[in-house]
């Protein structure tokens, strides 16, 4: 093999069946496999945890959320990267439901105009930030994800959501970065992992359940079933 066909560092382990040379293929099947069988068994574990520990706080988030759309507020999510296609599906969620009511959201990561006008103009940081001043009012809905918990733009949306008196809902990561550090925030919840695919697998099972529990909260949908977690 010549030096143009070595793989990348660290890449070979990863994707060993990619490039020529000897390989075990039964070797490379039985690791997928039980990587596979670890990575399941931790989402489990991790959900099971999130039930137990924040039960209460996601019924009483989707109780205050429920409240404010049925006065007339709107939800606004915001996230970067992957969290801004986590924000797009809990706009969809809202507003487009399988079944239940069709609720008022809005994704600000939606709009590549706006988002690229703004970070261009003014700075990335305020891109979301710049979207809520001038939409939202008070009574309204801040739902911002970040597995971090650092992203400099979330932070500064949050801020502005509370000077405006905005419900402020917020899904980290790890131990929380420097959301959890915001005493503005009205809720904040937190995944407790360092993996960012565990972390992302779990604010989704988070943001549908405040979503189903707000459905619930509304009269749309009946009470979610009380299962064993244990």
């Amino acid at each position: 093999m010549s030096t143009g066909d070595q793989p990348p560092e660290g890449m070979g382990g990863l994707y060993p069946f990619l490039y020529p040379g000897p390989g075990d293929l039964d070797a490379v099947l039985t690791e997928a496999l039980r990587s596979t069988g670890e990575k399941a068994a931790e989402i489990v574990r991790l959900r099971r945890e999130l039930a137990e520990s924040m039960a209460d706080e996601l019924v009483e988030c989707a109780g205050e959320m429920a409240i404010r759309f049925a006065a007339g507020g709107r939800l606004f999510a915001f996230g970067n990267g992957g969290s801004s296609t986590d924000a797009q599906e809990v706009a969809t969620a809202f507003l487009h439901p399988g079944y239940g009511l069709s609720l008022p959201a809005l994704s600000l990561t939606s709009d590549v105009a706006v988002v690229t006008a703004l970070s261009n103009d003014v700075g990335f940081d305020v891109v979301f930030a710049r979207q809520l001043a001038a939409l939202g009012r008070r009574g309204d809905m801040a739902f911002g994800l970040t597995t971090s918990g650092g992203s400099a733009n979330v932070v500064r949306a949050f801020e502005e959501a509370a000077r405006q008196g905005m419900l402020t809902i917020a899904l980290a990561g790890d131990r929380g970065g420097r959301l959890a550090e915001l005493e503005l925030l009205d809720y904040l919840f937190v995944i407790p992992s360092s993996s960012v695919h565990r972390i992302q697998e779990a604010q989704t099972t988070v943001y549908h359940v405040l979503w189903e529990l707000t459905q619930h909260a509304l009269g749309a949908v009946p009470a979610p079933p009380v299962r064993n977690v244990g």
